[in-house]
């Protein structure tokens, strides 16, 4: 078995725009079709990072068995006894791994799309890389996703100093921000969409498993604690060395504290299911298109994406959340971008109620309500023809001149690192343009401010 690999993180190389594959980081573990398929589970073992190992045939390329293939196949039943001690071409015919095989001289940014568009169960296996020099390498998923974040970083540091340089007219460069959201925006929904699916599907499996044996579990642990009672009831006195056991464990409280363990290990999973669908729901991957959905399950699976940031205490308060729905009928939309609107509405409002409530200064004659944080959505039906979401909060409110301001792509008043001006440009973009909808602000400095979103039944044809 050949072990090289050239491993530098990927934060720390010095990358450009037009950056390609060779200048990543590559693993070039390489191992023969005929030994054992136990020295694969050594390579692992040896190498914890290691996203994959070449495989070749008297020392030519054959293809690539990816960890997360490998010891997924490994992890079934009768596996490990039937694939380990065999010649790993056993494997690899079992397997049959598909690869995504790209030239050294392919750009990082083109590469990454590439990479994205693969079906979920292969998104984050590894990418064959062929150099200039006619060796392989693989490139880690997770160290191409730093790469493209880096190269984005520098994307936005030149456009904003070309900003400042070029003086480009007013109108020319809304149009050419504009134009530039928008392709963000379909990169950033696709990335995100298929990364969250993805984490939502690695941690379904392991949980289903859980899920499933502890059914099993609970009926062996009843049958066992019968067969216990069972023993203590027809042999009463039992010898000394049981008597002390029994002592030292203190079984009576085992035997009441088992069943109370038991519901809350299902209680655990059942919540964990309870994410991850929302997840799924949020990401929407399989509603690319048009469809009719409800919105108040878009709106209720952000808020349990963002439920970390609502429990949290602001100064010893809770964020009240009080939902007003109105008895609204289905509508036709792009649900996946309407979840973006709303988790972006909705972060916001948490930001700026800890900014307002984060002060210990509140004075205590205010109402109970304004002395509170509190978030109100609000939906209702208009005319037999629109919706309206309206999510409204008591925190530190907007200025006017921001206020005024609020819709344009790249500005924001959030510090440096924590806000990247785009948010609420994209959501107007997906309300008005996508939806043929409104988008609105309202705020008063000191008081709150409610975003007002007004979106037809269906939607209209756009020429």
């Amino acid at each position: 078995m050949l072990a090289m690999h050239s491993m530098n993180n990927a934060n720390d190389l010095n990358l450009q725009l037009e950056s390609t594959l060779e200048e990543l980081p590559r693993w070039e573990v390489q191992i023969e079709l005929n030994c054992p398929g136990e020295d694969l589970m050594t390579a692992f073992a040896q190498e914890p990072l290691l996203p994959g190992i070449i495989v070749t045939k008297k020392q030519c390329f054959l293809g690539m068995i990816s960890r997360q293939k490998f010891f997924e196949h490994m992890s079934r039943p009768y596996s490990f006894g039937l694939f380990s001690r065999r010649p790993i071409e056993n494997l690899y015919n079992f397997l049959q791994p598909a690869l995504l095989m790209l030239p050294g001289e392919f750009s990082v940014v083109e590469a990454t799309k590439k990479a994205l568009q693969r079906p979920l169960n292969l998104v984050y296996e590894p990418i064959l890389v062929l150099t200039a020099s006619g060796t392989y390498g693989l490139v880690d998923f997770h160290q191409l996703l730093l790469a493209y974040s880096q190269i984005y970083a520098l994307t936005l540091s030149q456009l904003q100093l070309v900003e400042e340089q070029s003086q480009i007219a007013k109108a020319g460069f809304q149009d050419l921000q504009n134009n530039y959201t928008r392709l963000l925006q379909n990169e950033k929904m696709a990335a995100l969409g298929k990364l969250v699916a993805g984490i939502a599907h690695e941690i379904n499996n392991p949980i289903n498993f859980i899920s499933g044996n502890l059914v099993h579990t609970i009926g062996y642990s009843q049958s066992l604690l019968e067969v216990i009672s069972l023993y203590q009831q027809h042999y009463p006195h039992p010898v000394p060395e049981i008597k002390n056991k029994i002592a030292d464990i203190d079984l009576d409280y085992v035997v009441t504290d088992f069943h109370n363990l038991l519901t809350s290990m299902k209680y655990g999973c059942d919540r964990i299911e309870q994410i991850v669908k929302s997840l799924r729901n949020f990401s929407r991957l399989d509603e690319a298109d048009k469809k009719i959905v409800d919105i108040h399950a878009g709106i209720n699976s952000t808020l349990l994406i963002l439920h970390s940031r609502l429990k949290e205490e602001i100064n010893g308060k809770r964020i009240s959340l009080v939902k007003e729905y109105g008895n609204i009928p289905e509508i036709e939309c792009f649900p996946g971008l309407l979840n973006q609107v709303f988790m972006n509405i909705l972060a916001n409002a948490i930001d700026a109620l800890c900014e307002k409530f984060q002060s210990s200064d509140l004075s205590s004659e205010l109402p109970n309500c304004v002395n509170n944080p509190t978030i109100i959505i609000r939906t209702e039906y208009i005319f037999k023809k629109y919706i309206s979401i309206s999510i409204i909060d008591n925190g530190i409110g907007i200025a006017e001149d921001v206020r005024q301001r609020l819709f344009d792509p790249f500005f924001t008043t959030k510090p440096v690192g924590k806000g990247t001006g785009l948010g609420l440009s994209i959501s107007h973009q997906i309300v008005v343009e996508k939806h043929g909808g409104e988008l609105n602000c309202l705020s008063t400095v000191g008081q709150g401010t409610e975003f007002m979103i007004k979106i037809p039944i269906q939607l209209p044809i756009f020429k």
